[in-house]
């Protein structure tokens, strides 16, 4: 966690630059007002959730408020345009997931702006590994016995909407162990979570945020874990590696992007303030409540994670056909 004293070492000297360019004065004097943390989701959403509690703590940090602005649209696309399109001077963050940094350039074919040429990664915010859910009275008691029942019959799966991440991760899945269901999009997850406990559907596909409360509560079991590694929040759920599925792995995520041309000394600063608040007592504790894994990363390191995803689900959405703008 970064103290006081870590921040002023890394604090852009106010006076420092008079005689220097506009670019140079914008980082001696950053901030000098307010910042917008835009979101392109609505409110009382995961990611509007993160964007707020996560905004209070870094406030204080540099004098100045924070205010989280709510930008809905399909995609993010409107939230994204809006920060590409204000002044580079790192006054203005973008919430960015899966969806705004690697899927939509391959879901849409003219989208306003390319996100690897028009964003800058500032940091990470977090990982939620998504996990295959069944009802508790569902016949299939691990992932063997849903595999051998989808060859005799059709098997149905839910996630919240057609190119999330949970269609996407539930993609690889099949692919790499032979499944075979089919996918029923639905209109947000706790409708997906009401239609499993309803026995509408065989199964489907959680991220562990949303699917903890009703693992922890009986309502739900879990057959496989898409991560890396064993989640802390569900230790019990096994991991499709652990299966024998090496390459079924995907996790949802979330991070923090601003406009190109954003002096880096103000991105590195941004991302030590970034990682500050998701350090601290109480937002490292809400998010690994809900099963978040906090994984800090450098902007360099995050442009090279973004790249990795990027290499590994544009290629999957494309071989899909899936689109979205027709």
């Amino acid at each position: 966690m970064f103290g006081r004293r870590d921040l002023s070492r890394l604090a852009l000297g106010a006076g420092a630059g008079l005689a220097l360019s506009p670019a140079a004065r914008a980082q001696g004097t950053w901030p000098d007002h307010s910042l917008r943390w835009v979101v392109g989701y609505g409110a009382g959403g995961a990611s509007d959730i993160f964007a707020r509690m996560i905004a209070r703590q870094m406030g204080p940090a540099i004098g100045q408020s924070i205010v989280v602005e709510n930008r809905p649209s399909g995609g993010a696309i409107v939230a994204t345009e809006n920060v590409i399109r204000s002044p580079a001077d790192g006054h203005t963050l973008l919430h960015t997931d899966n969806g705004v940094l690697v899927y939509n350039p391959a879901l849409y074919a003219r989208l306003p702006f390319d996100p690897d040429k028009d964003l800058v990664n500032v940091g990470f915010i977090g990982r939620f590994p998504m996990l295959l859910l069944v009802r508790p009275e569902s016949p299939f008691q691990d992932f063997a016995g849903l595999l051998a029942e989808s060859k005799r019959r059709t098997v149905t799966y839910g996630t919240p909407a057609v190119a999330s991440p949970h269609q996407l991760a539930m993609e690889v899945l099949k692919r790499h162990s032979g499944l075979d269901a089919t996918h029923v999009p639905y209109r947000g997850m706790p409708a997906v979570l009401n239609d499993l406990v309803a026995g509408q559907v065989d199964c489907i596909i959680s991220d562990i945020t949303n699917g903890l409360p009703y693992l922890s509560t009986g309502r739900a079991r879990g057959l496989v874990m898409l991560g890396d590694s064993r989640a802390a929040a569900a230790p019990a759920v096994p991991m499709a590696v652990e299966l024998g599925y090496p390459k079924a792995v995907s996790y949802g995520w979330q991070g923090v992007a601003v406009a190109s041309g954003t002096p880096q000394p103000v991105v590195e600063r941004l991302n030590a303030l970034l990682r500050a608040a998701i350090e601290s007592p109480e937002v490292s504790k809400q998010m690994k409540d809900i099963g978040a894994e906090l994984v800090p990363r450098t902007p360099a390191g995050m442009a090279e994670y973004v790249a990795a995803e990027n290499a590994v689900w544009r290629p999957l959405i494309r071989d899909l056909g899936i689109r979205l703008d027709g």
